[in-house]
C-alpha cells in the first residue's frame, strides 16, 4: 500500500513537472477573435495546462486551470468603431486604413491602462510562453520579455502584413492578394497593379506612421524591457494563422508559421434549443441561416438594406433563422425566426439548413465549409472580401456587395445558390478537403504551442530574413551595386572610345596636313 502512495505521488509530480504556465493576450472585443484566443487557451488546458487569459470576455463559468484578467474597458473603446462599421464601408480602402490603426492604437492603450492589467504587470512572476493575439496591438509583444517568455502570436486570420514580418513570411504581391483586397491569387495585370500599388501604401502607412505610435505606447508601458521595439517584433518565436490551406490560396510560409484554421469548430454537435430544433424541422423546403457576425449587427443596417432582406426572404419558400438583436422587427415575414443569439456552429451542423447567408468572415466561413453549407456573402471590411473571393473563385459561393444590395440582387444571389446544385456539390468537396487532416487544428497548435515552450523558444525556426533590413531583404543594395557597375563600365568604355577617337582623328589630321604641303 506505502509502495503504491509512492508511485501515485511520484505520478503526480512528474505530471506537474510537464505543466507549463501560459499568458494569452486577447485584445479585442470582437467575439469573432475572442473565439479562436479561447479555443486555443482552452486547448493547452485540457492538454494539463495552466492558462492566465487576459480579455474583455471572462469564462461566464470558472474553469479549473484557468484564470480571468477581465478588461471591461476594452469593450467601451471598442464600441465606438462597431457603431460606425456600416458609415466606414462606404470610404475607399486608402481611408479606411488610418481609421482601422487609429482603432488598434485606442485598443492597445486601453488594455495596458487596464487596472488588472497593471496588476498582473506588477506581480513577481514569469510565464513559459505568452500567446498574444495579432491586431494592431504590438506593443502587447512587450509582455513576453516582460515576463521573461518566448512570444508566440496568434491571428483570427490568415497571414497578413501585420503577421508577415514578425517571422519572415514573405508575401509577392504578383500572386498573393492583400487581405484587405477582394482579389483572387490569380490576378489581371490590373487585379496585380492595384494589389501592389495597395500594398506599398500600407506597407508606407504601417511603417512609417503606425508602428512609432505603438512604439511609443511599448516604451511608455514597458520601461524595463531591454529589447527595441523593432528587435521585440523580429524575436517572435511562432505565429498561429487561423487558416487552412483549403480555405485560403497557397502561398510560402516561414517555418515557425503554421496553419490552425478550424481549432475553434465544435466537432460534435450538440442538442439545438427546442423552439430552434422544431422550426428547422418543420422546413418542408430546407432552411436558410442568416448572421452578419458577432461585430456586425442586423438591428444597425440603413433602413432601405434591411427592408430589401425583408423582401427577400418574404418570397421564399424556404424558412430563415435570423439573427437580428431586437425583439422586435417591423415587417417580419412568417417565415422568419428572429434571435439575438444562435448556436451558429450546431445550426450549420443540421442536415436541414441548405443555405448559410453571411458577412464572409473567417470564422463562419470555415464553419461553413466544415458542414457543408453553401455561402452567400456580403462582405463589409477586413478580409471577409478576400474570403468571398475565394468562395466564388472555387465556386462554393457568390458575393452581393454592400453597396448593390437590393431585393433583386440579394434575391437572385440566393437564387443561384439553390437552383444550381453543384454549389453544394462544391461544398461538400471543401469539406471533404478540410477535413482531411491528420490531427485536429486544435492538437496542431497545442503541440507548436508546447514544442516552442520545450525549445525555449524553438530560435532554430527562425529565418536569416528576420536579420535584414528593407534594402538588404530585397537585395536593393545588390542591384544598386550592379547597376552603378555597369553604368560606371559603359561611361568608362564611352571615355576610353571618344579618346581613341579623338587620337585618331588628330593623327588623321596631321596626315592630311602633311599631304597639302608637299
Amino acid at each position: 500500500m506505502r509502495l503504491l502512495r509512492l508511485l501515485l505521488l511520484l505520478l503526480a509530480s512528474l505530471s506537474q513537472a510537464w505543466a507549463y504556465s501560459y499568458l494569452v493576450i486577447a485584445n479585442t472585443a470582437a467575439k469573432s477573435h475572442f473565439y479562436v484566443g479561447q479555443a486555443l487557451a482552452k486547448g493547452l488546458v485540457g492538454a494539463g495546462h495552466e492558462v492566465t487569459m487576459v480579455s474583455p470576455f471572462p469564462q461566464k463559468k470558472p474553469l479549473k486551470n484557468f484564470v480571468d484578467v477581465a478588461t471591461p474597458n476594452v469593450i467601451t473603446a471598442m464600441e465606438v468603431h462597431k457603431a460606425r462599421i456600416f458609415d466606414v464601408v462606404k470610404i475607399p480602402i486608402v481611408f479606411r486604413v488610418p481609421l482601422m490603426h487609429a482603432m488598434g492604437l485606442k485598443l492597445t492603450r486601453t488594455l495596458l491602462a487596464e487596472p488588472a492589467v497593471q496588476t498582473l504587470l506588477a506581480e513577481n512572476r514569469t510565464f513559459d510562453a505568452v500567446l498574444c493575439e495579432i491586431f494592431m496591438n504590438d506593443a502587447h509583444y512587450g509582455f513576453a520579455e516582460h515576463f521573461q517568455a518566448p512570444l508566440i502570436a496568434f491571428s483570427s486570420f490568415g497571414a497578413s502584413s501585420w503577421s508577415n514580418p514578425l517571422v519572415g513570411t514573405p508575401s509577392p504581391p504578383s500572386y498573393v492578394p492583400h487581405f484587405l483586397l477582394q482579389f483572387s491569387d490569380h490576378m489581371s495585370f490590373f487585379e496585380r497593379a492595384q494589389n501592389l500599388i495597395f500594398t506599398a501604401f500600407e506597407y508606407i502607412y504601417h511603417t512609417f506612421f503606425y508602428l512609432p505610435q505603438q512604439e511609443q505606447i511599448y516604451k511608455e508601458y514597458f520601461p524595463r524591457n531591454k529589447q527595441s521595439f523593432d528587435e521585440m517584433r523580429r524575436n517572435t518565436a511562432l505565429v498561429l494563422l487561423n487558416n487552412h490551406i483549403s480555405l485560403g490560396f497557397p502561398r510560402p510560409y516561414a517555418p515557425n508559421m503554421i496553419e490552425v484554421g478550424g481549432m475553434h469548430i465544435n466537432r460534435k454537435r450538440q442538442p439545438l434549443p427546442q423552439d430552434i430544433e422544431d422550426f428547422i424541422k418543420g422546413a418542408k423546403h430546407g432552411v436558410i441561416y442568416f448572421s452578419m457576425g458577432s461585430n456586425l449587427k442586423s438591428k444597425d443596417l440603413p433602413q432601405e438594406k434591411r427592408q430589401a432582406i425583408i423582401e427577400t426572404f418574404g418570397k421564399l419558400k424556404q424558412r430563415v433563422l435570423w439573427k437580428f438583436e431586437e425583439p422586435n422587427l417591423v415587417g417580419k415575414p412568417a417565415n422568419v425566426f428572429i434571435s439575438d443569439w444562435f448556436p451558429q456552429d450546431d445550426i450549420l451542423a443540421h442536415e436541414n439548413v441548405i443555405l448559410f447567408i453571411t458577412h464572409g468572415g473567417l470564422l463562419s466561413t470555415t464553419e461553413s465549409i466544415y458542414h457543408g453549407k453553401p455561402i452567400v456573402g456580403i462582405p463589409i471590411f477586413g478580409d471577409q472580401f478576400v474570403n468571398m473571393a475565394r468562395a466564388e473563385q472555387l465556386g462554393y459561393g457568390v458575393t452581393v456587395a454592400f453597396d448593390k444590395l437590393t431585393a433583386e440582387t440579394f434575391h437572385n444571389a440566393i437564387n443561384q445558390i439553390l437552383s444550381d446544385p453543384r454549389y453544394a456539390q462544391q461544398m461538400r468537396e471543401m469539406s471533404a478537403r478540410f477535413k482531411d487532416q491528420h490531427e485536429t487544428p486544435l492538437e496542431r497548435a497545442v503541440y507548436w504551442v508546447e514544442h516552442v515552450t520545450r525549445q525555449k523558444g524553438a530560435k532554430y525556426l527562425r529565418s536569416a530574413s528576420q536579420d535584414l533590413n528593407f534594402i538588404q531583404y530585397h537585395n536593393l543594395d545588390v542591384f544598386a551595386m550592379i547597376v552603378g557597375g555597369l553604368i560606371s563600365i559603359t561611361f568608362a568604355v564611352i571615355y576610353i572610345l571618344a579618346i581613341v577617337v579623338r587620337f585618331i582623328r588628330r593623327i588623321l589630321q596631321g596626315k592630311a596636313g602633311k599631304v597639302k604641303k608637299n
